[in-house]
């Protein structure tokens, strides 16, 4: 759907053969709403725009043919100092999804992805909760005449938002702590005032730890570093065979425990305790987060093309502005040309000047 307005507008449009395999579409679902389907990669890469789920690789960065705008997500401090003098050295103007905002100021590709990654976490624990993967054999919530089983949130933004409703609405005891009184005081109002909250103080939560059956980490990361909030020390105080969904682990997790897992193998026993740390939880059901970014997506390339041009774009879009950090081969990002210690501009006065 996405491609037949695109197309309808003049957009011309080049797609990797098999590319969305993985969300279960096929290639001819797209060549008949007027796609071009190739197999040969480098003819993707001589686009104007091109738009990966994930950051080009240095090989797919060697292909490009110069002046193009990119648009993937983008993990700040995973990438290499040569990844970006590739692409300014290309004069590329790169945009990452995950940091477009909205008119309201919002993330909305993140608020998405989050939302699929917290509703997600609780049904995943059910999962490990069951004899079928080794676990205690409980059901998420118990029934009537069983005590329901207990759920520790760590973090109240969107993805604990979703995961304590989740977890709320199967019938299990909910606790969510985080230091934002305001997002709490939203979960009360979203979800109900009968879930726990609290501010995260050490003593507080370790008790909600000894006592819980699942806990979810989906604590804000701040600049993309970890943010460790429970230490190794408080995982060892937890039950045997209660588990632990690390949202957080793409950007290096909050338990102390917690390190990189995949779908293939997906979680690891330490102190007694499962632990599923699988980034992208998204990739999950990559058909549902196939259409939720493609709806943001196609909405600001439509933008685009009524814009007339790239300047205009992001003059009219602050938005978008947020989400460049690389402009015509400029780097207009602080926060990596402070991690790699390269010079940047700032974009708004890159605009003012053209």
């Amino acid at each position: 759907m996405a491609v037949k307005a695109l197309v309808e507008i003049g957009f011309n449009i080049f797609l990797e053969s098999g590319f969305a395999k993985g969300a279960n579409f096929n290639d001819l679902e797209y060549s008949e709403c007027g796609a071009n389907i190739t197999e040969n990669k480098s003819e993707i890469f001589r686009c104007d725009i091109i738009i990966k789920v994930q950051p080009l690789t240095i090989d797919e960065i060697n292909s490009l043919k110069g002046n193009q705008i990119i648009i993937t997500s983008l993990h700040a401090n995973m990438q290499s100092k040569e990844y970006y003098l590739k692409l300014m050295h290309k004069k590329i103007t790169a945009i990452a999804f995950d940091t477009l905002q909205d008119s309201h100021g919002r993330n909305p590709i993140v608020r998405s992805m989050s939302e699929i990654a917290g509703r997600s976490s609780i049904l995943i624990a059910a999962e490990y909760l069951s004899n079928v993967h080794g676990g205690k054999g409980e059901m998420l919530g118990g029934v009537t005449g069983v005590s329901p089983s207990e759920v520790v949130i760590i973090g109240a933004g969107t993805a604990g938002m979703n995961a304590a409703k989740t977890a709320h609405s199967l019938g299990a005891l909910v606790k969510v702590f985080d230091n934002s009184i305001y997002n709490l005081e939203n979960l009360q109002k979203y979800v109900g005032s009968k879930l726990f909250t609290s501010t995260i103080h050490t003593k507080i939560l370790t008790n909600a730890l000894k006592t819980a059956d699942v806990a979810v980490g989906a604590i804000k990361i701040i600049n993309q570093k970890a943010n460790i909030c429970v230490s190794e020390e408080m995982v060892k105080q937890m039950k045997d065979n209660s588990i632990i969904i690390d949202i957080c682990i793409d950007q290096g997790g909050c338990f102390e425990t917690s390190k990189a897992t995949d779908h293939k193998k997906s979680v690891y026993k330490k102190h007694g305790v499962i632990h599923y740390c699988v980034p992208n939880i998204a990739s999950r059901v990559a058909r549902t987060a196939s259409y939720s970014i493609s709806n943001i997506l196609t909405n600001e390339l439509i933008k685009f093309n009524n814009s007339g041009s790239l300047n205009n774009f992001l003059k009219f879009y602050p938005g978008v502005r947020v989400g460049v950090y690389i402009f015509n081969g400029i780097l207009t990002n602080e926060h990596i040309g402070n991690i790699h210690s390269l010079f940047t501009k700032d974009i708004d006065l890159l605009l003012a000047a053209l």
